[in-house]
């Protein structure tokens, strides 16, 4: 009888274990493949070897998916949240909150995965006032500019993680806190070749 009442007990603890590790406590994503990858490619065509940016638009907007990963030290030295585009313009979204949705059309208001090379920087009349133009490299986002996604700020989207609440959306643009494109700014000055920007799903 005691053998079968701490055989039941052991079992009802590990299945409430279960149940609490299912989602916070997971492990996250392994970026090791796209690490490498973003190397090579800033090798071959003469982006920057230091860094790059990732932002994974699979994680909640609520939560940090802008990562500035080094490429000599090998680890994340920095993140934050990002928005995604509402992609609304030409067709219902109803998880537009939950999910991003992604399109190369013009007037989409959709997010574009792919690689891009950030560019000029420029003035914005939003946030910090500083935008960078985004370049696609690939067919998947080849109009970024002239949809004129590009890289800024907004003092809407909030400086640390607020999940399960989602970042406001945006028309396309992966914009960041003001404080964030503060780091970004100087961060980008200081280099004189161009940076690579990568949008995973």
């Amino acid at each position: 009888m005691i053998q079968t009442f701490f055989l039941f007990s052991f079992l009802f603890l590990s299945c409430n274990n279960l149940v609490e590790n299912n989602d916070e406590t997971k492990p996250k994503r392994d970026y090791a493949t796209f690490h490498k990858e973003a190397l090579a490619y800033c090798k071959a065509n003469s982006f920057n070897e230091s860094y790059y940016f990732l932002i994974d638009l699979s994680i909640h907007s609520g939560k940090n998916r802008f990562f500035i990963y080094e490429f000599e030290e090998k680890k994340i030295s920095n993140q934050n949240l990002a928005t995604h585009g509402s992609c609304d313009q030409f067709e219902s979204n109803s998880t537009k909150w939950e999910k991003a949705k992604f399109s190369n059309a013009n007037n989409s208001h959709c997010s574009s995965k792919g690689k891009f090379k950030i560019g000029k920087r420029d003035y914005s009349s939003w946030g910090i006032k500083v935008k960078y133009w985004l370049h696609g490299l690939e067919s998947q986002n080849s109009n970024a500019e002239k949809r004129v996604v590009v890289l800024h700020s907004w003092n809407a989207v909030a400086n640390q993680e607020i999940y399960p609440e989602f970042s406001p959306l945006s028309w396309g643009c992966p914009a960041v806190s003001d404080e964030f494109m503060e780091h970004l700014d100087a961060k980008l000055k200081q280099t004189s070749k161009p940076v690579l920007l990568w949008i995973i799903e």
